[in-house]
C-alpha cells in the first residue's frame, strides 16, 4: 500500500469563523486544502559550507559564468527542465471564464500530472489579464526562467494568436495543450481503430463537431497524417469556403478541409461518414449516428456529457471513445503532454513541430500491441510504457527535424 501523503500546510479546523470546513464532507476539498504542490530543494543545506556554495559567495561564480556564456543556464539552473503552465482562466474545463484565481487548482493539477507522468517539473502561472498582446508580453518576460511554455484553458480564438506570437518570439517550446494534446491522442486512437478494422487512415472520411481550439487542431493533425477527408462543423453548420460568416481561423480551416465540398448541418455531413469526433458538447441525434457508414468510429469527447452516449453509439459504431474515465477508450491529454514536453526538454528543442506531434501519436498508438480490441484502442494514462515511448519518439523527431540543440 502506498504511503499516506501528508500536506504539512493542511488545517481542516474551519474555513471561516465557526463554519464547518468544506473538506469535512467533500474529499476533493480535503485533497486540495493547502494546495497540491510545494517547492523542494534538490541539494542539501546542512551547514555553513553548503550555504556558502548554494548561496553567496559560491553562487556568484555560477552567475558570472552564465553571464559570460548564457547557454550554461541550462546546465546550472532548473531552466531546461521546468515548464510554465500558463492560463488566463477564460476557458477552464467545462466551467468557462472563471478567472485566474479559480483556475489555479486546475493549473496545479496540470503541474502534478507533468511530474507524475513525465518527470517534468512545472509551475502554475495564472495571469490577471486577457488581452492577446498583454499575455504575450508577460509570457515573453517570464520565459528566461523556463524551458517550455504550456498554454492552458485560454479561450478561442485568442488562443491561436497567443500561441502563434509566442512561438515566433521565443526559442523554447510553446504548446497549447487544449489544441495539440487532444489532437495527438485522437490521432493515436484513430490509427488503432483503423488498424483494428484493417483500413488505412487515408480511406476514412471524418466529421468533427466543434471548430474551437481542439477541433481546429484535430483537423490539422488528421490532414497532416493523411486522412482521406475531414469536414468540421460549428454551431452554424459545416465550415465551408462559401460561408461569409467565418472568422480568420475558420477561413483558414475551410481552405484545407472538406475536399468533398459538403454543406449544410452536422447531421448532413455525418451521412456516410466513417468517423465522428465530438469536441463541442451538445447532443447528436441517434438517427445521424445511424446514417454513418458501416463500421464507423465514434469519438464523443465532450465532458461530462458525451455528444453521443456510448450505449447509443455502440448500436452503430465499431469503435467508441469518450473523454471520460468511466468508459473504455478515454481520450485523455495526459497520455500526450508529459511525454511530449519530456522529449522536447531532453533535447532542448526550440519548438514542437507537427512532425514531433505525429511521432508522439504514433508512439502512443504503438503501445497498444496484440491486445488491440474495440474497447482498447488507446492505453491507460497509468500504463508505465506511455511516457517513455512518447518521450523517445518526440526527442528523435526533434533531432530529425533539426530543432534539437543537443
Amino acid at each position: 500500500m502506498a504511503a499516506e501523503i501528508v500536506n504539512p500546510r493542511s488545517d481542516s479546523s474551519t474555513d471561516q469563523e465557526g463554519a464547518e470546513p468544506l473538506d469535512s464532507f467533500d474529499p476533493a476539498f480535503a485533497l486540495h486544502r493547502g494546495g497540491k504542490m510545494a517547492v523542494q530543494a534538490t541539494v542539501p543545506v546542512r551547514d555553513k559550507d553548503d550555504l556558502s556554495l548554494a548561496y553567496t559567495p559560491g553562487v556568484a561564480r555560477v552567475c558570472t559564468a552564465i553571464a559570460e556564456q548564457p547557454d550554461l543556464v541550462n546546465d546550472y539552473t532548473w531552466k531546461s527542465s521546468v515548464v510554465a503552465v500558463v492560463t488566463d482562466g477564460t476557458a477552464v474545463l467545462g466551467l468557462g471564464d472563471i478567472g485566474p484565481q479559480a483556475s489555479l487548482p486546475v493549473m496545479e493539477g496540470k503541474a502534478i500530472l507533468f511530474k507524475q507522468f513525465g518527470g517534468v517539473d512545472a509551475v502554475p502561472i495564472a495571469l490577471d489579464c486577457t488581452g492577446v498582446d498583454e499575455i504575450v508580453e508577460t509570457v515573453v518576460r517570464l520565459a528566461p526562467s523556463f524551458g517550455g511554455v504550456n498554454l492552458e484553458d485560454i479561450s478561442a480564438p485568442r488562443c491561436f494568436e497567443i500561441e502563434k506570437q509566442l512561438q515566433e518570439r521565443l526559442d523554447i517550446p510553446v504548446f497549447h495543450d487544449d489544441q495539440h494534446g487532444t489532437a495527438v491522442v485522437t490521432l493515436a486512437a484513430l490509427r488503432n481503430a483503423a488498424r483494428l478494422s484493417r483500413r488505412e487512415i487515408g480511406q476514412l472520411r471524418a466529421v468533427i463537431s466543434g471548430a474551437g481550439a481542439a477541433g481546429v487542431a484535430i483537423a490539422k493533425m488528421l490532414v497532416e497524417a493523411g486522412i482521406g477527408d475531414v469536414a468540421v462543423a460549428d454551431r452554424k453548420g459545416v465550415v465551408s469556403a462559401d460561408r461569409e460568416d467565418l472568422t480568420s481561423v475558420k477561413r483558414e480551416l475551410a481552405g484545407f478541409t472538406n475536399k468533398a465540398g459538403i454543406t449544410g448541418s452536422l447531421e448532413d455531413a455525418l451521412a456516410g461518414a466513417d468517423v465522428f469526433i465530438g469536441v463541442s458538447g451538445g447532443t447528436v441525434p441517434e438517427e445521424a449516428v445511424a446514417s454513418m457508414a458501416e463500421g464507423a468510429f465514434v469519438f464523443a469527447m465532450a465532458n461530462p456529457n458525451p455528444e453521443v452516449h456510448p450505449d447509443v453509439a455502440h448500436k452503430y459504431a465499431a469503435v467508441v471513445a469518450t473523454g471520460r474515465s468511466d468508459f473504455p477508450n478515454q481520450i485523455n491529454n495526459v497520455l500526450a503532454f508529459p511525454g511530449i514536453f519530456a522529449g522536447a526538454l531532453q533535447v532542448r528543442a526550440t519548438r514542437i513541430t507537427e512532425g514531433m506531434k505525429i511521432a508522439a501519436a504514433e508512439a502512443l498508438a504503438a503501445v497498444v500491441g496484440d491486445d488491440l480490441a474495440a474497447d482498447y484502442v488507446i492505453p491507460s494514462p497509468f500504463d508505465e510504457r506511455v511516457a517513455p515511448a512518447v518521450t523517445a519518439a518526440v526527442a528523435a523527431a526533434a533531432r530529425a527535424e533539426g530543432v534539437a540543440r543537443r
